[in-house]
């Protein structure tokens, strides 16, 4: 039995659809573990480019077995749209190969527009949210009233549950003067929700704990990233859900002793996107550049991303947060053009050196990057599949990498494609996954 944990080590946005495409291959589950449709995994197979919001990027491989934990909150309207529009594209999606924990918990039309409220009451601090709900999902979860995928199944209960969390919602709403919800549309909308997911909704805990018991491996897939851990992240500047490693066994139930190898995806150079510190950040042609060449926009709302210089002192951070056991590096190929790089070694605060990550993003605001430089290889490496093909700047620039971050690096994506990208020699993952390098 194998299992491999995928996840962000900066803001989200490092290209975990591709990494967990190329790698889903040789698993036979893949398990989204955390977030809502404000994730979007971007996969291109071919001509087609499939965009991923809810349901994990396994999908796209015939005969794996995607599965939906419960550590996810999900809005059944973009759920059910993500699954038409993988079938008119050519992907089988039937409850034999998607599979929805029944303890998810669900999202509401009321849950976006207190969203709406709460980031306008933010003012000049707005998180820069999607606007989808997702952070008052999890604050009505926590809160001990949410309502769960399994609700749907059961109308008698879902119509008190309904009723209560509407009053709720609505006496909020109208604090501020928005139209409230009505109770009975809710509950005959989500009672149709219900028909067309049941036969999709399950015991994930069960099913996925029986599976391993018989042998079959589980891909674990992340969303966002490392730097947007509700716990870990540049806090309040995060999302709402777990998005380190160890939300894989908090969010489907597997217990930790079955999570064998965890692997971090980073960007050769740094995004993010919506508010909140960014040290790194460059506001000039060289962050416009990286914004171009790199197509950094959000796949779920199109906003253009912040871009920067390599932040490895987050990603140092992130890899003793997480544990990795190697990290994967993606876009590579989008600093083919320049003539110096500049790697972000450290931070400096009131003119003294940080040894550590600060918790605060008031501080953070405030840090001033310290970095060194790297000659540029201005040779393409667009589509390289091998290490040996790389320039040899570029390959100093990738051990460079892994030696401030202090972790290897065994995979290098060189493109949006599958077959673009690079299995290290002899490096951890292609070793675990007995893949050709």
């Amino acid at each position: 039995m194998k299992t491999l944990i995928v996840v962000g080590a900066q803001w989200g946005d490092e290209g975990k659809g591709k990494i967990v495409d190329v790698l889903s291959e040789h698993f036979d589950i893949v398990a989204r573990y955390q977030g809502g449709h404000n994730a979007g995994h971007t996969v291109k197979v071919g001509e087609h480019t499939f965009v991923l919001h809810l349901i994990p990027s396994g999908i796209i491989h015939p005969e794996k077995v995607a599965v939906i934990g419960h550590g996810l909150v999900i809005d059944p309207a973009a759920l059910l749209k993500e699954m038409d529009d993988l079938r008119r594209l050519g992907i089988e999606v039937n409850p034999e190969r998607l599979r929805i924990s029944e303890r998810a918990h669900l999202i509401f039309p009321y849950h976006r527009a207190m969203e709406v409220v709460i980031e306008q009451q933010r003012g000049a601090r707005k998180v820069g949210t999607t606007m989808r709900g997702i952070g008052p999902a999890y604050v009505t979860k926590v809160g001990r009233h949410g309502i769960r995928v399994g609700d749907l199944l059961h109308p008698e209960h879902l119509r008190e549950k309904i009723e209560f969390n509407v009053a709720y919602a609505n006496r909020f709403l109208r604090a501020f003067e928005v139209e409230p919800f009505d109770a009975d549309t809710l509950y005959a909308r989500y009672c149709e929700y219900g028909r067309q997911l049941a036969p999709y909704i399950t015991d994930t805990i069960a099913y996925l704990q029986a599976a391993m018991a018989q042998g079959q491996s589980v891909l674990f897939e992340g969303a966002q990233g490392t730097m947007l851990d509700i716990d870990f992240g540049t806090y309040p500047y995060v999302t709402s859900s777990t998005a380190v490693a160890a939300g894989a066994a908090s969010g489907t139930g597997v217990p930790l002793k079955c999570l064998t190898s965890i692997l971090g995806v980073m960007k050769a150079y740094t995004t993010r996107v919506g508010g909140g510190p960014f040290p790194t950040e460059l506001h000039d042609d060289a962050g416009a550049l990286l914004r171009e060449r790199g197509v950094e926009f959000g796949a779920s709302t199109g906003r253009p991303r912040r871009c920067g210089w390599f932040d490895s002192f987050a990603v140092r951070y992130a890899v003793m947060v997480n544990g990795f056991d190697a990290l994967a590096l993606t876009k590579l190929d989008v600093l083919d053009v320049l003539d110096e790089i500049k790697i972000c070694i450290g931070y400096r605060y009131r003119g003294e050196s940080l040894s550590s990550y600060p918790f605060d993003a008031q501080v953070l605001e405030h840090c001033e990057p310290i970095y060194e430089s790297m000659p540029g290889w201005r040779t393409s490496t667009s589509g390289l599949t091998r290490l040996d093909e790389l320039p040899p700047r570029a390959r100093d620039y990738i051990h460079r990498l892994s030696e401030l971050v202090g972790c290897p690096i065994s995979l290098i994506s060189t493109g949006a494609r599958r077959r673009e990208t690079i299995l290290v020699p002899g490096s951890t993952i292609p070793q675990l996954l007995g893949m050709a390098s």
